[in-house]
């Protein structure tokens, strides 16, 4: 694996960090507290090209591959996690699914408007009965000639709301088949789709999370992705990209903690000296860095086989188990570094510590990922 950092990565770092400064860091605490989601902002991001970082350039895309794509997100979180969430799910998730499934008529309809932002998109698999085990999922789809009749509700939705499209996987088959899912393209506006409550969120509180609602919803047969019965299959590859999206997710949280916590211990000043000349907050910081090495190091191996096509099931996994577990402990030790200011919102650390926590949880608990791990080592 080539560890030197790529021209593309440093000119996709710089322009995120300079996109950050003029249009993330001057709202970022008014999104936090008022939880709005900045579409505006995304739109933006949609004409840098940072939407459809995946997408090939026919599609409109980038065109780039994942050591950029990790790039991207680690800078954004930096910054702001809720950004780098919502450009995650969008690329990682909706736009993967039909990148990576759809057929070559869903590919030129949805995919230009996806890499551009012209639409966002959202992904729904979670349930309010079936979180980590989707397969027991209760919303069903029925079909009825060319048409399929969908029924239930998805919850912790990413831009449930605002989405203009979403890739929704639902049962057509028996209860805990794994072949008896399917994943279907829906529009917003198509008759019986519509979101529903907002959740009110400890962190990532500027990326939005909604229920979808589906009453008597008829999608067309044209709208299913691949094959009816191969959803569940199909969700899982998704979850195996997106798995390295949240590592590098939980790595830009890091980084962004680490550094904050560096740059106060050499400013703050106890029994006239700096807190960083003390051994007690030293050695945080040199377990702290450590930490965040092992976890890039474990996330760009794992974007480095994906790009090569390479299996990344077990990689994948490894990298966002470790990612978000450091990503919580850094976040954690920077609150302890600025001590009665990380308790605050005059400071960073606290948006930090709070974000951090939704690595180890979304698209799959670090419960699971130690289940795929130890799996793949048994097989």
């Amino acid at each position: 694996m080539e560890l030197e950092t790529t021209e593309n990565q440093r000119m996709i770092a710089d322009m995120v960090r300079d996109f950050g400064a003029k249009h993330i860091k001057p709202k970022m605490r008014e999104w936090d507290e008022s939880q709005e989601f900045p579409v505006d902002v995304f739109k933006k991001l949609g004409e840098l090209g940072l939407m459809g970082v995946l997408v090939p350039t026919e599609y409109g895309g980038s065109g780039f591959g994942y050591l950029e794509y990790v790039t991207a997100i680690a800078e954004l979180a930096k910054i702001d996690g809720s950004i780098g969430l919502s450009m995650a799910a969008h690329n990682s998730l909706c736009t993967g699914h039909i990148l990576q499934f759809g057929n070559e008529e869903q590919k030129q309809k949805y995919l230009p408007k996806l890499a551009t932002a012209e639409w966002i998109g959202a992904w729904g698999l979670t349930e309010p009965n079936t979180g980590s085990d989707a397969g027991n999922m209760r919303t069903v789809a029925v079909q009825d000639g060319d048409h399929w009749v969908i029924n239930g509700a998805k919850n912790f939705i990413t831009h449930g709301k605002s989405g203009n499209v979403a890739v929704v996987i639902v049962r057509t088959g028996e209860v805990g088949d794994s072949h008896g899912m399917t994943a279907f393209v829906i529009e917003k506006g198509t008759p019986g789709f519509s979101a529903g409550r907002k959740e009110d969120k400890l962190g990532m509180r500027a990326s939005e999370t909604t229920e979808l609602i589906f009453q008597d919803c008829r999608v067309h047969k044209d709208q299913v992705l691949g094959e009816v019965g191969e959803g569940f299959v199909q969700a899982m590859k998704v979850l195996d990209g997106g798995r390295i999206s949240i590592a590098a997710l939980s790595l830009g949280i890091a980084q962004g903690a680490l550094d904050a916590a560096l740059a106060y211990s050499q400013e703050r000043q106890q029994f006239n000296k700096p807190i960083s000349s003390f051994q007690g907050i030293a050695f945080k910081l040199a377990d702290m860095a450590t930490e965040v090495e092992a976890a890039s190091l474990l996330t760009y191996q794992a974007a480095d086989m994906k790009n090569r096509g390479l299996n990344v099931n077990k990689e994948s996994a490894m990298a966002k188990l470790f990612a978000s577990e450091v990503s919580v402990r850094v976040a954690n030790e920077a609150v302890q570094i600025f001590g009665g200011y990380g308790f605050t919102k005059d400071y960073p650390a606290e948006k930090y510590y709070r974000d951090a926590k939704l690595c180890t949880i979304g698209e799959g608990t670090s419960e699971i990922q130690k289940l795929v791990i130890s799996r793949a080592l048994l097989k």
